[in-house]
């Protein structure tokens, strides 16, 4: 299905632009010693940055370069696994064990795009979508 290549497409894109950021901030670990409240430290022990403010400085460091790297790394792990099996992710799944996979996978690709939502490339249509799952509706009810 075309749609669902777009958006593996839409997902691998943003998650390239982050690893090319990540890469760019030298694609390292950062921490907040204990003794030096504000700052954020590089593998070296030099200073990255400071920031002393409301605990800005610890979300910072939880948010490096290095965990943004294999972030994406498992994330590319799940694109690929969706890959094989997009086109099995339709809005009337069959009720077998592919395309339950499909759908369960599909909407984990959709929630990984839904984080980019404010990119002007976002299609409002990629939002995650809900299926029942259960035997058909007897007819008349």
């Amino acid at each position: 299905m075309a749609e669902n290549s777009d958006l593996l497409a839409f997902v691998r894109a943003r998650l390239s632009e982050e690893e090319r950021t990540a890469q760019e901030a030298g694609g390292e670990s950062w921490r907040c010693p204990a003794e030096a409240p504000g700052e954020v430290h590089d593998r070296t022990s030099g200073i990255a940055f400071v920031v002393r403010n409301r605990g800005y400085d610890r979300h910072i460091a939880l948010q490096d370069p290095a965990r943004t790297l294999r972030r994406i790394e498992t994330n590319r792990v799940l694109l690929d696994e969706y890959e094989e099996i997009a086109s099995m992710d339709t809005d009337r799944p069959g009720q077998d064990f592919a395309s339950g996979r499909a759908v369960g996978l599909g909407f984990v690709v959709r929630q990984m795009a839904a984080e980019y939502a404010g990119h002007p490339d976002y299609r409002v249509k990629w939002l995650p979508r809900y299926s029942h799952w259960g035997p058909p509706a007897a007819p008349g009810a």
